[in-house]
Formats: structure tokens, C-alpha cells, sequence
């Protein structure tokens, strides 16, 4: 009965050091503190307004010169045209904005992780899900990604 009962505690023991080497350690960032810090990224959207804005001043010449025109088969040429060029550089812009937060959002990605490695820590997650506990690495996610000349 006595070799169970060690025998027993030494099987705890034992699980229990396997189950704190298991433990993993978590990280947090907030996301859009990061990114409304990231040099970058602050560059890319002002870029992006700055094209809507373009694209706005775009409507107004156009709607200047409509109100110009005084043949009816003139205003109809030149809304079609008008239309299709505006399309264009709306799709434009679309693609340009899903492009620069595709690179932003892999950018965050992937500082997270050297960020994350670096400090020995095996899961990031949003703030918004951590209640208690865990590392902030939301500065270090900052200063890395700032420190890169992208």
C-alpha cells in the first residue's frame, strides 16, 4: 500500500511538471492602437484619402463641365464617358485600399511574431479577448514595426 501511495504521488508529481512545461505563455496587442501608431500605415491611409478626394474633386470638374454642355446627344456622350472613366478609377481605388491593408494587417502579422518570439510567448491575441492576464506587447509591436523602414 505504501509503494501505490508513492508510486501514486510520484505519477502526480510527474503530470504535473509535464502540464506546467505544456503551459503556454500569452501575449496581447490592440490591434488598432498598432495600427493607428504604425508610421506606415498612417502614410498608406492618407495616400487612400488623399485619392478619395482626388476622385471627389473628380465629380465636381466633371458635374462643372456637364452643366457646360447644352446639346442634348453632347451631355449624353459625355455622361456615358464620364461613367465609365469614373468606374475605373473607382475600382482603382478599391483595389489600392484592399491592397495597402492587406500589407498593413500582415505587416501587424508578422511583427507579432518576431515580437512574440522574441519575448518567448506562444499565443497573441486581441485585447478584446483576454481578460485577465497575459503580456501586453502592444508598444513592442509599435516600436518594431516603426523601426522598419517600410
Amino acid at each position: 500500500m505504501k509503494k501505490a501511495a508513492i508510486f501514486l504521488s510520484l505519477l502526480v508529481a510527474f503530470f504535473g511538471v509535464n502540464l506546467m512545461a505544456d503551459a503556454q505563455t500569452i501575449g496581447y496587442l490592440d490591434f488598432q492602437k498598432v495600427e493607428s501608431e504604425y508610421n506606415y500605415a498612417k502614410r498608406a491611409y492618407k495616400e487612400l484619402d488623399n485619392k478619395a478626394l482626388e476622385l471627389q474633386q473628380y465629380i465636381i470638374d466633371k458635374d462643372k463641365q456637364f452643366k457646360a454642355i447644352e446639346s442634348p446627344v453632347q451631355k449624353k456622350n459625355f455622361e456615358e464617358k464620364t461613367q465609365a472613366e469614373f468606374k475605373l478609377k473607382e475600382e482603382s481605388l478599391y483595389k489600392l485600399k484592399m491592397q495597402k491593408e492587406d500589407e498593413i494587417y500582415n505587416n501587424i502579422m508578422n511583427a507579432s511574431k518576431v515580437v512574440a518570439s522574441n519575448k518567448k510567448i506562444d499565443i497573441v491575441l486581441d485585447y478584446r479577448v483576454v481578460f485577465t492576464g497575459g503580456v501586453d506587447i502592444t508598444k513592442d509591436i509599435i516600436q518594431y514595426l516603426n523601426n522598419q523602414q517600410k
